[in-house]
């Protein structure tokens, strides 16, 4: 138990003092799983709002692969990444192994089929309640999913979170394709892995402490939005 209380002393120490290889790993980790979510949201709401809102040929089966995709392995998309970004691989000209591309690319796949899938969900029961309205209103396609969109942007903060979580507490595939290289591509989920395996507790822990701290704020902030959202409503 001392030896405990000593690591978490040392942890919150190299905090506060914002130790360099603490601070270097915490803003790659940002840049990366920001930039994943962002490419992430910009594929992934359009596509889950196209189908939740039009029925075509093929549909049921499109819904079925999106929920399928959400529990997709990290270590296999990982791989599929590393085969494709490898220098025998149809991409290996571009020299994207081991760079943060390479990982953004890899959280993209992941993140992406999580915030089609629910995203999709949202706007179909939205459809559901106002498709007559928009219609009556003689709105087009687009300007429906526009409109829909817009009018779920407070439930889909949910939606963000969940893409959020899975990007920065990815472990497998980004050390896959990233390789864990120090200030080039170690993030704060690997820099844990290899730190705990190495004994280094104060580092480790460390970046724990930084990582439930991102995930508390964030989670903060959206029940923030949503609760401000719901008092706005409760006026009108």
């Amino acid at each position: 138990m001392p030896e405990f209380a000593a690591a978490v002393a040392a942890a919150l120490e190299l905090i506060v003092t914002l130790d360099g290889d603490l601070l270097a790993i915490i803003l790659l980790s940002l840049k990366v799983n920001l930039t994943a979510l962002a490419l992430s949201l910009v594929v992934g709401l359009p596509l889950g709002a196209i189908v939740g809102l039009y029925d075509f040929p093929g549909r049921r089966l499109v819904i079925v692969v999106l929920n399928a995709l959400m529990g997709l392995p990290p270590v296999v998309v990982g791989l599929i990444v590393y085969l494709l970004l490898s220098r025998s691989g149809p991409f290996g000209v571009l020299g994207l192994l081991f760079t943060p591309t390479a990982m953004i690319i890899a959280q993209v796949i992941l993140v992406t089929p999580i915030i089609a899938a629910l995203s999709r969900q949202v706007i179909a029961d939205l459809w559901a309640e106002y498709c007559e309205q928009l219609r009556s209103f003689g709105a087009t396609s687009w300007q429906s999913m526009t409109t829909l969109l817009w009018d779920a942007r407070f439930s889909l903060v949910t939606t963000i979170l969940a893409g959020f979580g899975r990007a920065s507490a990815e472990v497998g595939a980004v050390m896959i394709v990233g390789g864990n290289i120090d200030h080039v591509t170690r993030i704060m989920t690997t820099a844990i892995a290899l730190e705990t395996s190495k004994g280094n507790l104060t580092l480790a822990l460390g970046l724990g402490i930084v990582l439930l701290l991102i995930t508390l704020t964030v989670n903060a902030a959206a029940y923030a939005v949503r609760e401000g959202a719901a008092r706005r409503a409760a006026l009108v």
